[in-house]
């Protein structure tokens, strides 16, 4: 495993165009979103959902790093969007469980053909050894986003 905390210069800079590159390119492909009508949160939320399957509301704000009281907002706005449904906790009768509906599920497969073919439209303008690097790196930076 390599220590980066006394990392060198080249390494320095490889984190700081990483850094910078992960985020330019995060920001434009938030932009390629079917409905605008949710929040960039909001989606994050469906597609942990639809990642990870259903949850209570608690586990879900652990997972998107917010705090329970904004994830119970965010949760009754889709809800009363129709993209998630609220569930009786099979253990618990305090809680809740969170559920995608179809609606969500058709909405979120939507956004990725869009947002894949967007940066597949993009990675056609790289040349075959920059694609080639792309796709072996593609397993390591989805690595990086789950640490």
């Amino acid at each position: 495993m390599p220590d980066l905390s006394h990392g060198t210069a080249d390494d320095d800079a490889a984190v700081n165009a990483l850094r910078s590159s992960v985020m330019r390119l995060g920001r434009r492909l938030k932009h390629q979103r079917v409905d605008e009508s949710l929040s960039p949160t909001e989606m994050s939320v469906l597609g942990t959902l639809a990642l990870c399957g259903s949850a209570t509301p608690g586990e879900l704000a652990r997972k998107e790093h917010v705090q329970p009281p904004s994830m119970t907002r965010i949760v009754a706005l889709l809800e009363a969007k129709g993209l998630v449904r609220l569930e009786p906790h099979p253990d618990d009768r305090r809680q809740k469980v969170v559920s995608q509906t179809e609606q969500a599920e058709a909405m979120l497969e939507e956004s990725r053909r869009k947002r894949n073919a967007w940066l597949a439209s993009l990675a056609e303008g790289l040349a075959e050894d920059e694609w080639a690097k792309l796709r072996a790196a593609a397993p390591v930076l989805e690595k990086l986003a789950h640490l």
